[in-house]
Formats: C-alpha cells, sequence, structure tokens
C-alpha cells in the first residue's frame, strides 16, 4: 500500500469515529436541575392586628394598715387582773379588752362621797344661819359685818360642796377607767398588757387596726404621678396570696427628698377576706384607659440574646417562601398579644409559630393553618 492511501484510510477512519460521537451525544437526555433545598419547617402565617390595648402603669409597695389606733392605760398604779383577748382577735367598739383591780378606787369613791355628804351637812347649816341673820338684821340684833359673815359662810359651804362633788366624779371616771374599752371595730393587731402587771398611766396595752381595713401603698415616680389622680382603678397582686381591686384614695402632697419618688394610697376594700395582711408586699397596676396598638401573638416571637425577633416571609413561590429574621420593640401585653412599637407594617406576614426553630434567609413550607 503507498503511502498516500494509507493517509487517506487514516482520515477517514478518524472522521467516522468523530461522527459516531456526534450522533451518540445527541441522543444522550440533557442533565436535570438540581432540586431545590429542602424546607426548614412548615409553618402557617398570621398577620399583626391593631387591637385596643389597656394603658396601664405599675408600681411597687407594702401593704399597711388604713388606720392603727393605740390603746393604753387612761389610769395609772392598778393591776391588771384581766386581759380578755389576743392578737387578731376581731373586737367590736366598747368591747371590754382588759380590766384593772378596782378595790383602791372603789375606797376612793366611798371616801368621796363621804366627803359630799359632809359638805352638804354644813352647806345647809350655812344657808339656815345666813337665812336667820338676813331676819334679825332690821332688827338691829346683830350687826352687819356678822350677817355678812353668815352669808359668806353660806358660799364658802357651798363651794366646799362642789369640790368635794368634783373629786367624786373623779374618783367615778378613774373607775370607769379600770375597764378597758376597744376604740373603733378591728382587729387586735398587738397586745403588750400582761396579766398581773402595773401599769403607768398612758402606757400602750394594745394596737387596733381600725375596722380591719387595709390599703396599698405604690411608690411611683414624679412624671408618673401626674398620670394619677383620686379613684383610679388598681389591681394590687401579691405572689403567692392573690390580688384584688381597688382604687387610689389619694396622693402624697410630697416625694421623698432622696428617690425623688411619691406615694399613692390605694383603698383596698376587703382585703383582709382575700387573705392579704399588713405588711405584705405587692404589686400594683394602675388602670388608666386604653388606646390602639399593633399586635402580635407571643407564639410568633422569638427571643434571642435578650431581644425579641419575628420572621417574615419573603421571595413567595407557591408553597415555598423565604424567612427573614426581624428585630421588634414590645410595648404593652394584651392576654397572649403584644403591642410591637417598631420593627413591622400592618400588612407584614409572619410565622405563626415555631419561630425558635428558625434563621434568617431559612425555606419554609407555607400551609394552611
Amino acid at each position: 500500500m503507498t503511502h498516500g492511501k494509507i493517509i487517506a484510510l487514516v482520515v477517514a477512519l478518524l472522521s467516522m469515529i468523530g461522527l459516531g460521537l456526534a450522533v451518540g451525544s445527541a441522543k444522550e437526555p440533557a442533565p436535570a436541575a438540581l432540586p431545590a433545598a429542602n424546607p426548614a419547617l412548615s409553618v402557617t402565617t398570621v398577620q399583626p392586628q391593631m387591637v385596643d390595648m389597656p394603658i396601664a402603669l405599675t408600681a411597687n409597695g407594702s401593704i399597711a394598715a388604713w388606720q392603727e389606733a393605740v390603746i393604753g392605760a387612761e389610769i395609772g398604779d392598778l393591776r391588771l387582773n384581766a386581759v380578755n383577748v389576743q392578737v387578731g382577735q376581731t373586737v367590736k367598739k366598747g368591747q371590754v379588752l382588759a380590766t384593772f383591780a378596782d378595790e383602791s378606787v372603789l375606797a376612793d369613791i366611798a371616801q368621796s362621797r363621804g366627803i359630799v355628804a359632809e359638805a352638804e351637812a354644813n352647806l345647809a347649816e350655812a344657808r339656815a344661819n345666813a337665812e336667820r341673820a338676813r331676819k334679825v338684821l332690821e332688827k338691829g340684833a346683830l350687826s352687819a359685818q356678822q350677817v355678812d359673815q353668815y352669808l359668806t359662810g353660806a358660799k364658802t359651804a357651798e363651794a366646799k360642796l362642789q369640790s368635794a362633788k368634783a373629786q367624786l366624779e373623779v374618783q367615778l371616771l378613774r373607775l370607769k377607767y379600770t375597764k378597758v374599752l376597744a376604740s373603733d371595730d378591728g382587729v387586735i393587731s398587738s397586745r403588750s398588757a400582761t396579766l398581773g402587771a402595773v401599769a403607768a398611766k398612758g402606757q400602750e396595752l394594745f394596737k387596733l387596726i381600725r375596722q380591719n381595713r387595709l390599703e396599698w401603698r405604690g411608690e411611683v415616680t414624679a412624671a408618673e404621678m401626674t398620670q394619677l389622680r383620686p379613684g383610679v382603678a388598681v389591681t394590687v397582686e401579691v405572689p403567692n396570696v392573690g390580688s384584688i381591686r381597688g382604687s387610689v384614695r389619694f396622693l402624697a402632697p410630697t416625694l421623698n427628698e432622696q428617690s425623688r419618688n411619691g406615694l399613692v394610697y390605694v383603698d383596698l376594700p376587703n382585703a383582709a377576706q382575700s387573705g392579704l395582711r399588713a405588711g405584705m408586699f405587692g404589686r400594683g397596676e394602675f388602670h388608666l384607659g386604653s388606646s390602639a396598638g399593633l399586635t402580635v401573638p407571643q407564639d410568633a416571637l422569638s427571643l434571642r440574646e435578650g431581644f425579641s425577633y419575628v420572621f417574615r416571609l419573603t421571595e413567595q413561590s407557591g408553597e415555598r417562601a423565604k424567612v427573614e429574621q426581624v428585630k421588634v420593640q414590645l410595648g404593652r401585653r394584651a392576654g397572649d398579644k403584644l403591642e410591637v412599637l417598631a420593627g413591622l407594617n400592618p400588612g407584614d406576614r409572619l410565622v405563626a409559630r415555631g419561630a425558635s426553630f428558625l434563621a434568617d434567609g431559612d425555606s419554609v413550607r407555607v400551609v394552611a393553618p
């Protein structure tokens, strides 16, 4: 075979091989597109809603007695021979709480009555002498000076009788004070009276919460106090005890010079029946009305690193969508709804729940609620 034929044969074989490759490649199917990433979560959506929300102001404070009366000894140097009540006991106005031994007082009364009787007899004699002196004055049997002495004696005897009666009244008053009486309806909050002790006049024996009436004294700032007025409704809650509704009675006229805070006095009707006691610490919420606010359900929120976030849907195509993490500023709460002050618009579509399982840019599958 000549050199030229060999070259021609090689060219023909190469041409055939190239044609076969071209035909084979034309028959192979085109590679399929890569499937989209699997959704991170199947979610339902929710939109922010405008809701009337209460305007509230919160403060802390203590439960205290509305008024606490001190009941003391009004007579001294007598022995207590009976103490009839204990701390926590409910009493009525005029009820006998304790009694002092009254033997010495009764003896003083008897002595005073004897002095009164003697003064009455002396007065009767002095008046009779004065009357006789007036009769004989015209006859000249007695001088004018002597007559004046009889008349003065009658007036002196009358004065002594009045003094004796006053001393008797004092002793009768001492007898009355041997019984220690409740000054008002209420509950005994303290007792220092001891059976057998000799009390000094004015010594404290009992303390009484008048009418068993309690109040809450909330501490607020100067700016907060300007929002309050008498009659505002308040809910006071004591942890592990309960809550009760009351109303503002009055605001303190001055503020504390160190803290610049002031006290708000809140009446708590039937607080004792609700289990509250003086000295308990409570949190109060002042109800100041309501206003509209943009809200989202609590389930739509995710708390991360001390901030609140929601996930907003973007780039939705069919059931697939992407989410973006949006930081929001929260305000008031009404049940399971929270007010959003910044970060959202009313038309935004948000992931309704499960936000804590998502990250910014995740793909989700949107399903019907």
